[in-house]
C-alpha cells in the first residue's frame, strides 16, 4: 500500500520561497514517476513538475523558471523548491506517484496521491 505525506506547505510574503516535501512509503515497483500536482482555489488541478527513476523530468512551461523539482531517493522523498512565489501561486500542493507514465503531467493518470498540502502567497 502506497502512502504519500506532504510537508512544507505555510503561509508566505509574495517573493518568498518554500520547500514542499512528500515522503513516499510502500512504494516496491522497480521505477516511478513521481510528481507535484496543485489545485489553485475554484480552479481544475494542474501539474507543476515531475520527475522519473531516470531522473528526467517534466515542468509547466509557466512554472519552470521558479519551481525545482528533486528526489531523495536514499529518504524515498519528494521535493518542491519553489521561489519568488506569487500570489496566484496560492493553492493546495499534492504529491502523486505512480510507474510507467514517463514524466506525465497528466492527474488522472496517477493512482497514488497525497493529502495535500497548503501554500498561500499573500
Amino acid at each position: 500500500h502506497v502512502q504519500l505525506v506532504e510537508s512544507g506547505g505555510g503561509s508566505v510574503q509574495a517573493g518568498g520561497s518554500l520547500r514542499l516535501s512528500c515522503a513516499a512509503r510502500g512504494y516496491t515497483y522497480d521505477t516511478y514517476c513521481m510528481g507535484w500536482f496543485r489545485r489553485p482555489p475554484g480552479k481544475e488541478r494542474e501539474g507543476i513538475a515531475v520527475i522519473d527513476s531516470d531522473s528526467d523530468t517534466a515542468y509547466a512551461e509557466s512554472l519552470k523558471d521558479r519551481f525545482t523539482i528533486s528526489v531523495d531517493n536514499a529518504k524515498n522523498t519528494l521535493y518542491l523548491q519553489m521561489n519568488s512565489l506569487k500570489p496566484e501561486d496560492t493553492a493546495m500542493y499534492y504529491c502523486a506517484a505512480d510507474y510507467g507514465l514517463g514524466t506525465s503531467l497528466v492527474a488522472n493518470e496517477y493512482n497514488y496521491w497525497g493529502q495535500g498540502t497548503q501554500v498561500t502567497v499573500s
